[in-house]
């Protein structure tokens, strides 16, 4: 093995899904092994799940606010509606989360559609 392997096209793929396998897998493993002995009403399960979703809540945030992409060229309202359409539907439709998602992408593509 020689170091003409770094200039191979596939070399950085290859790095990426070995890095990605060794960052994510062991982690994996713990919460097999460890996953069927917490109880779900556990303050440490609680205080995971209550971080999980302060994370996801805020990248939504940052994606509405400050958007990268096509997606900067929308207006900030139509994108804050688009977020609420999604939301407001979720909760009509008994929390469903792909109800939710087709609602808040069809409001913002009726905008642009209409070049809101």
């Amino acid at each position: 093995m020689t170091l003409d392997l770094l200039d191979a096209w596939w070399w950085p793929y290859l790095l990426i899904l070995g890095a990605g396998w060794a960052m994510t897998y062991p982690w994996r493993a713990l919460g097999v092994l460890l996953g069927g002995r917490i109880d779900e009403g556990s303050d440490a399960l609680v205080a995971v799940r209550a971080l999980a979703t302060a994370l996801v809540a805020a990248v939504i945030g940052n994606l509405i606010v400050y958007p990268s992409g096509p997606l900067a060229d929308t207006a900030l309202w139509l994108r804050i509606l688009a977020a609420s359409a999604g939301f407001a539907t979720y909760l009509v439709l008994r929390r469903s989360v792909l109800a939710g998602i087709v609602a808040g992408e069809a409001v913002l593509a009726v905008g642009l559609y209409l070049g809101l």
